[in-house]
């Protein structure tokens, strides 16, 4: 089994310091790798970064994260990047990388995504110039996630997962209100992911949502936002050639 751990929306600021070091230490008993799902700082500060820059630095298994809206907040994205790839994370946004061990090879593509909404209450490009760019922002972020799986598609890799922060399915949604479901997700890259194919979805944003869905093409989704998982990370297992099964993490995951 191929062992995926992964955490969204641990919104890190300076009195964080340390929380979730002791728990990301004990990823080599139980994962091959460590996905974070963006809006890992508070308001996009490199102060906050650093502050998961620390928590992440040396760790014994990969690191590949995306960025959140709130990692844009300050309106550096890229000085927060390079914080944590100075700490050793692969932070992609429309990029694929491959990483593992010698148990597996596992391939990541990651976007933040963006809004819109889903089939039959979206938003669609037409009208004012900020509502079409809107939209094509959106359909931008998907269009790369496409590519990039499309990419590790050709690069022997065990497993193919799909990163984002924002949802690709309205699923993982349920229990945030209705009204700002098209904030938190768009359907464009759940579009992306049934085109190219993966063998599991993971996203974060939705602090109020469901970790459990899956696209119309069968992939499943997680919504692993730390609200919703209630810990450090939660650990997903991967059978090939890429059948999921959820598993609960031990508690010395929790943070």
């Amino acid at each position: 089994m191929i062992r995926i751990a992964a955490v969204g929306d641990i919104h890190m600021g300076p009195e964080s310091k340390g929380l979730l070091r002791p728990s990301f230490e004990t990823l080599p008993d139980c994962a091959d790798v460590l996905l974070l799902a963006g809006d890992l700082t508070r308001h996009g500060t490199p102060e906050e970064a650093r502050v998961v820059a620390r928590e992440i630095e040396g760790l014994a298994v990969p690191v590949v994260a995306v960025l959140g809206n709130h990692d844009h907040h300050a309106d550096c994205p890229d000085e927060v990047s390079a914080v944590l790839r100075d700490a050793g994370a692969q932070v992609l946004e429309g990029q694929a990388t491959v990483v593992g061990n010698d148990h597996a090879r596992i391939g990541v593509a990651g976007t933040k995504g963006f809004g819109g909404g889903f089939v039959g209450r979206c938003a669609g490009e037409f009208g004012e110039p900020v509502m079409k760019e809107f939209v094509r922002y959106s359909r931008r972020r998907a269009d790369t996630l496409l590519a990039s799986l499309r990419e590790l598609a050709g690069q022997d890799c065990d497993v193919r997962i799909a990163l984002t922060h924002f949802s690709p399915v309205p699923d993982t949604l349920a229990g945030e209100p209705p009204e700002i479901y098209p904030f938190l997700g768009s359907y464009l890259l759940a579009e992306a992911i049934d085109t190219a194919g993966a063998d599991l979805a993971v996203h974060g944003h939705a602090h109020l949502g469901t970790e459990h869905g899956m696209t119309s093409g069968g992939v499943k989704v997680r919504n692993v936002a730390q609200p919703v998982i209630g810990r450090a990370f939660h650990v997903y297992h991967l059978a090939r050639p890429g059948r999921v099964k959820s598993v609960d993490a031990e508690d010395r995951s929790r943070g």
